[in-house]
C-alpha cells in the first residue's frame, strides 16, 4: 500500500511530478543570453558565459585564413605570418546543487520549502536539456550527498530527480534526522572541485548555516564559473503569528511550536533576516545573482516571472492558504 503520507499536495514531490515539469514553462532559463525581462539579462549579462569560441593554437598562415585571425604580436616576433585558431564550444555544464535538509521542510501555504526546492531543480535539469547541454547535480541532505556527473542525457536528468524524491521523502516529524547545517558548506566544496571553469552553477537552498566559508565557497567558484543561488524561503520566517503558539504538520505526525513569547519570536525573526541579508548581498559583493522563490508561489511562475519574461494574467497556484504551518 503507497504511504499516505507522501502523497499529501505540498508536503512531498513524487517522481511523476517531476517529470512533468519537462513541458512546463520552456522560456525559463539558468543559462545566458536571457530574455530582455529576466533578472540575469542587463547587469549580469556582461558576465554570464555563453557558449563561443575556444583557443585552440596559434600556426602558420595559410592561404584563405581570414586576416583578422592574424596575431600581429607573434607575427612580428617571429617575422613570418601566424594566426590564432579556434573551434566552437559545443556545449557547457551545469551542476545543479540541490538542498533537502529538515531546514528545508518548512511551509506554511502552498509548499515546502524542499518541494519548492525540488520543483526548481526540476525545472532547470530538464531545460539545460533541452538546450543541448551537459547537466549534473550535488543532491543533499543532513546526512547524505548524492553526486550524479553532468551528462547530456535523459536518464542523467532522471538519476537526478530519483535523487531529489528520494531525499525528498526521507524528511519527516519524528524520523531521527539531526539538522546539519554544514553539510551546505560540504556539498558546495563538493561542487567546486567539479566545476574548474566555464560551467553553470546553480544553488537551490535556504542557504540555513550560510556563513563566511560559504561565502568564501561560492565567490572562488563565481571566479571561473556563472553560479546562480536561488534562495527559497516562506514568507512566515519572517513575519510569525501574534498567537502564542501555532500547529506544525508533516501530513502526518503534528506537534505544536511556541513562539508567542517576544524573546522567543525575535530570535527566530533575527536568524532569518540575517541569513536572508547575507546572501541577497552576495549580489553586490560577488556579482551574484541571487533569485528569491517563495515556497507559498507557484515555482514555475516565478521561476518565468524572474528569468523567462514578463507574467501572463491567469489564476496563481497559490491563491489558497492552509491553516496549519508544516515544519520538520
Amino acid at each position: 500500500m503507497a504511504d499516505v503520507t507522501h502523497s499529501v499536495p505540498g508536503v512531498y514531490v513524487d517522481l511523476e511530478d517531476l517529470i512533468a515539469l519537462e513541458h512546463r514553462d520552456r522560456r525559463v532559463s539558468f543559462l545566458p543570453r536571457q530574455p530582455v525581462h529576466s533578472l540575469l539579462s542587463g547587469r549580469f549579462a556582461s558576465r554570464m558565459r555563453g557558449r563561443g569560441l575556444n583557443f585552440e593554437e596559434i600556426r602558420d598562415y595559410r592561404a584563405g585564413d581570414d586576416v583578422r585571425s592574424i596575431d600581429w604580436k607573434v607575427t612580428a616576433r617571429l617575422r613570418k605570418p601566424h594566426v590564432r585558431v579556434f573551434n566552437e564550444e559545443r556545449d557547457r555544464q551545469t551542476i545543479l546543487i540541490v538542498d533537502q535538509r529538515l531546514s528545508m521542510f518548512f511551509g506554511s501555504r502552498l509548499a515546502m520549502k524542499s518541494v519548492a526546492g525540488a520543483q526548481a531543480a526540476a525545472i532547470g535539469a530538464w531545460r539545460v536539456l533541452s538546450v543541448g547541454d551537459r547537466v549534473g547535480a550535488i543532491v543533499f541532505n543532513d546526512r547524505d550527498l548524492v553526486e550524479v556527473a553532468p551528462r547530456r542525457s535523459r536518464a542523467t536528468v532522471l538519476q537526478i530527480l530519483c535523487a531529489i524524491v528520494a531525499q525528498n521523502q526521507a524528511l519527516g516529524v519524528g524520523r531521527d534526522i539531526v539538522s546539519a547545517p554544514d553539510r551546505l558548506n560540504a556539498a558546495l566544496a563538493r561542487a567546486e572541485r567539479r566545476a574548474l571553469h566555464d560551467a553553470v552553477v546553480v544553488i537551490v537552498s535556504d542557504f540555513d548555516g550560510a556563513d563566511d566559508a560559504t561565502r568564501k565557497l561560492v565567490g572562488a567558484m563565481s571566479q571561473h564559473n556563472d553560479v546562480v543561488a536561488a534562495l527559497v524561503h516562506d514568507p512566515l520566517q519572517s513575519d510569525l503569528p501574534p498567537s502564542a503558539s501555532m500547529t506544525v504538520t508533516d501530513g502526518e505526525l503534528q506537534i505544536r511550536l511556541e513562539v508567542g513569547r517576544d524573546s522567543v519570536r525575535k530570535r527566530i525573526l533575527q536568524a532569518t533576516e540575517e541569513r536572508l541579508r547575507s546572501v541577497f548581498a552576495w549580489t553586490p559583493e560577488l556579482g551574484i545573482p541571487v533569485l528569491p522563490l517563495s515556497a507559498a508561489e507557484d515555482i514555475a511562475m516565478q521561476l518565468r516571472h524572474l528569468l523567462g519574461g514578463p507574467p501572463q494574467h491567469h489564476g496563481r497556484g497559490g491563491g489558497h492558504s492552509r491553516t496549519e504551518a508544516s515544519l520538520g
